[in-house]
């Protein structure tokens, strides 16, 4: 599963993400009102003179949290300082990161759903009235002293809002929802891409792969990249659209952005479960793969574009899916 070109989450070969990164707000492709609120915001805070209120980001893999955190501090003219949730598993892995914060720093922490609700209790003092207490000693001898912190912006990203506690998420001033983007958008990520690492690929088949890259930018950018190998290869080093359908379908990603995992899921609902109701726990012992996958990775997609609905007693079916892999319904029928 972790081998999937289309999955949204981050891998290690997504590291040449980091070298096309845009640098500021007017290079950022998308997000259009996030960008225009978040730019008031940020000159607000500098004419004040003020540290920017805390930013919560929100939204599935790849849509540009991580890219976004950078450029608020960009913006700011500030260093940023970057954590992950599950790294943070004691008092004094956040202690660490606190103390060594400077005045208007910028401190990202992705995943932030996934700080243990102990630690929310130290980062709430810190985000409220940049303090922090922290306890030293051994039992029986421990005391607690009260830290003063530089004041900071802290930038949260997570994939699951609904798992933040209320009292972590009423702490960020600015709370956004990323969206899925456009094909248009994504034509331009990839068009921008292909300008910062120097090779050519015509407007058709930009449009392409921004058709089969799931609304996602970092899926755009994965796949441009594959398809730039095949052209350097096996074309003659110019990106056309005929060696990027070749490509794709050599990488089995369809029309729809949809790979093997995906068709044997919605197969395996219609031709085994009748195109359901079924439950996800049976979807994912038919398929071979965890219910967690099931939901986070394979299913939101699907669901976003009309492939399959989400009833009170199970997943079921879609006239599209049936017309996607060329299935009659017979429901449909009588």
């Amino acid at each position: 599963m972790n081998d999937r070109i289309i999955d949204s989450n981050e891998k290690e070969e997504d590291v040449f993400e980091k070298s096309i990164r845009p640098q500021n707000l007017e290079e950022y492709v998308g997000q259009q009102q996030i960008k225009e609120n978040l730019k008031v915001f940020i000159e607000a805070a500098k004419m004040r003179n003020e540290p920017l209120d805390h930013v919560l980001l929100y939204g599935p893999p790849g849509l540009g949290k991580t890219t976004l955190a950078h450029i608020i501090a960009n913006e700011l003219g500030s260093n940023i300082r970057t954590a992950s949730g599950p790294a943070i598993e004691k008092s004094g892995d956040l202690a660490a990161i606190l103390s060594t914060l400077e005045p208007g720093d910028v401190l990202f922490i992705d995943e932030i759903h996934r700080i243990p609700s102990y630690i929310e209790e130290i980062l709430y003092p810190a985000m409220e009235d940049f303090e922090m207490d922290i306890i030293i000693g051994n039992e029986g001898k421990s005391k607690s002293i009260k830290i003063d912190l530089p004041p900071f912006t802290l930038v949260g990203a997570t994939t699951r809002a609904g798992d933040l506690s209320s009292p972590l998420r009423d702490r960020f001033g600015i709370v956004n929802k990323l969206e899925f983007y456009t094909d248009d958008e994504l034509k331009d990520i990839v068009k921008r891409t292909s300008n910062v690492l120097s090779m050519h690929i015509d407007d058709d088949a930009a449009l392409e792969l921004a058709k089969r890259s799931r609304k996602t930018p970092r899926i755009a950018n994965r796949l441009f990249k594959r398809v730039r190998d095949f052209a350097l290869v096996e074309g003659d080093g110019y990106i056309n659209l005929d060696i990027t359908l070749k490509s794709l379908d050599r990488l089995k990603v369809d029309k729809y952005g949809l790979d093997n995992i995906d068709i044997d899921y919605l197969n395996a609902l219609i031709m085994k479960f009748n195109g359901g109701p079924v439950g996800i726990e049976t979807i994912a012992t038919a398929i071979g793969e965890e219910v967690t996958t099931i939901e986070d990775i394979v299913e939101p997609f699907l669901l976003q574009e009309g492939f399959i609905k989400r009833t009170a007693r199970g997943r079921v079916a879609t006239e599209k899916a049936y017309k996607h892999l060329k299935i009659v319904n017979q429901g449909s029928l009588f």
